[in-house]
């Protein structure tokens, strides 16, 4: 195979002593990570190979992969785990040796190839959502319709592989996926349509709406399958979230980077009681206006909110020459802080926006749905160790179940505090 390290095939035991010295890979149970954090920290990027590769250092075993890549209807291939180092850190290494002349694959073959296979529905479900991910990336670069999407590469064995592995391993696991910030690779690759742009266009539609940053490297960091995965997966992203480490995987990728570990780590911990989601991940912006009318200042703030404002606020301030003018605030990720200062710029008199990051300490909060004689109202409900939970329905749901039944919101938001108080 070329690659350093102890090397397995498919059929090997896995959980037995490695040779070098490796101290044998602890094996977790089955539901090992509910209402635990499965982080995927990722400063150099991340694959399919990888993310397989780093479960499987954590502790899933083999054989939940093997019984997976068992049930489908695809084969010419096996695969090999080895250790390797990566800066001194001994990591896995999972791949996929192709054997057998594999068909290009449309997401309608693969969709269709899922549904027939023989796998646990909650993995097939993980699976087919991957996928499908991938599929509307593909069909918006290539303007055509999702079903009739060739992946080539990614419709390869080697990407099946790593998908339904993927999916069985998170699956085993239970657990919510955070993972860090992706860092963006420059430069070009090729592709079976030719020389492409890295990073890659399918990614790129891939991770809309979650935070990308510049690796400063010229080299394809994170991959579509990598990416799709993600997507489809990862509940949100965190530099790193609030939770006390348990377990600790590392999965390799294939190349050398040489200013950084080409590595993957997978950390299984129990959500903590730290308040403080990710220092330095959010952006406050201000700009100072002193000519905006305030229906200016009111529609700019609607639009800075519609287009992913955290909050957007308008606080009254004297300005040069005894002028009486307002600060423009808005709050936002830290990834999308030019975006949202363009939105300034465009909908305001400003010529100038200040930045400047700043660290949020936040309630967890989740949102239920609660059943009330006016229908079902989702209820905000924010938790920690901060006395009893701030529960809140959501004004919009209340004020729309009130105007149908003729009665005032405040009747309704009773019935959803009540309804929540039971849940």
């Amino acid at each position: 195979m070329g690659h350093e390290g102890h090397e397995h095939e498919h059929e090997h035991e896995h959980e037995h002593e490695h040779e070098h010295g490796h101290r044998a890979r602890k094996v977790l149970g089955r539901g090992a990570g509910r209402g635990k954090v499965i982080f995927f920290d990722a400063p150099s990027g991340l694959a399919g190979d990888m993310t397989i590769a780093a479960l499987v250092d954590l502790g899933v075993p083999v054989e939940v992969l093997e019984e997976a890549w068992a049930a489908l209807p695809v084969g010419g291939y096996h695969v090999h785990l080895a250790h390797v180092e990566r800066s001194g850190i001994v990591a896995t290494f999972f791949d996929v040796h192709v054997v057998e002349h594999q068909p290009h694959r449309t997401f309608r073959d693969v969709r269709e190839m899922l549904a027939k296979a023989s796998l646990d529905d909650a993995v097939r479900a993980r699976a087919t959502r991957t996928f499908q991910r991938l599929a509307e990336a593909e069909a918006a670069v290539h303007r055509m319709s999702v079903d009739d999407v060739h992946f080539h590469e990614v419709g390869a064995v080697d990407a099946i592989v790593d998908v339904v592995g993927a999916s069985a391993a998170l699956e085993f696991l239970g657990g919510d996926v955070v993972c860090s910030p992706l860092p963006m690779g420059r430069g070009f690759g090729k592709a079976a349509h030719g020389v492409l742009p890295l990073p890659p266009p399918a990614v790129v539609e891939c991770l809309r709406g979650f935070p990308t940053y510049d690796a400063g490297i010229d080299f394809e960091l994170v991959t579509p399958t990598g990416a799709a995965i993600v997507a489809a997966n990862a509940s949100r992203a965190s530099r790193w979230p609030a939770m006390a480490p348990e377990h600790v995987g590392w999965g390799a990728g294939k190349a050398d980077l040489g200013d950084r570990p080409n590595v993957l780590r997978v950390v299984l911990g129990a959500p903590s009681e730290s308040l403080v989601t990710s220092r330095g991940a959010h952006v406050v912006l201000e700009a100072n206006l002193d000519d905006a009318t305030g229906e200016m200042v009111a529609g700019a703030i609607e639009t800075l909110l519609a287009e992913g404002a955290l909050d957007a606020w308008a606080a009254p301030v004297t300005m040069k020459k005894g002028r009486p003018g307002v600060v423009l605030g808005v709050v936002c990720s830290a990834s999308a802080a030019e975006a949202l200062a363009a939105v300034v710029l465009r909908e305001t008199t400003s010529i100038g926006v200040r930045f400047r990051e700043v660290d949020r300490v936040e309630r967890p909060r989740r949102t239920v749905e609660v059943d009330t004689p006016y229908g079902k109202i989702a209820v905000k409900v924010s938790e920690g160790p901060f006395g009893p939970p701030q529960i809140k329905p959501e004004w919009e749901a209340c004020a729309a179940a009130a105007r149908v039944a003729g009665v005032p919101v405040r009747a309704v938001i009773a019935a959803a505090l009540a309804a929540a108080s039971r849940v």
